[in-house]
C-alpha cells in the first residue's frame, strides 16, 4: 500500500528564521520550497541541476539520510557561494517519508 503522507521540511534562512512546509513524497526539496515561496531558493534552472541557485546546507543529523551529492551535482556546487561539507542542491534531494522532519539552511546568497 502506498502512503501519501506528506513530509515536513524546515528551511532556516541566514538570519535564523525557520519556515516549515509540507512536501509530497517524490517531489524535490527545491519544488517544495518554490511551491511554498521559501525565500533564498531561486531555482533559476527549474530543477535541471544546471545552476546552483537552490543551494542548501543539510543539517548534520540528516546528512546520512539525504545522502551524498552525485558527480553532476558536485560539479554544479563549484558555482555555489560558501560551499560546505553539508552543501547540497535542493533540486537533487528527493522527498521521501524518511525525510519527514528534514532541516536545511539556506545560504546568505545564491550563486
Amino acid at each position: 500500500m502506498i502512503s501519501n503522507a506528506m513530509a515536513k521540511i524546515t528551511f532556516v534562512d541566514s538570519s535564523g528564521t525557520a519556515r516549515t512546509v509540507e512536501a509530497q513524497p517524490g517531489a524535490t526539496v527545491m519544488e517544495a520550497a518554490v511551491k511554498n515561496g521559501i525565500p533564498g531558493i531561486d531555482a533559476e534552472c527549474g530543477g535541471a541541476c544546471a545552476c546552483a541557485t537552490c543551494h542548501v546546507y543539510v543539517d548534520e543529523v540528516w546528512r546520512d539520510k539525504v545522502g551524498a551529492p552525485g558527480a553532476m551535482e558536485e560539479d554544479m556546487l563549484d558555482f555555489a557561494h560558501e560551499v560546505r561539507q553539508s552543501s547540497r542542491l535542493s533540486c537533487q534531494i528527493k522527498v521521501t517519508e524518511a525525510l519527514d522532519g528534514l532541516v536545511v539552511q539556506t545560504p546568505e546568497r545564491q550563486a
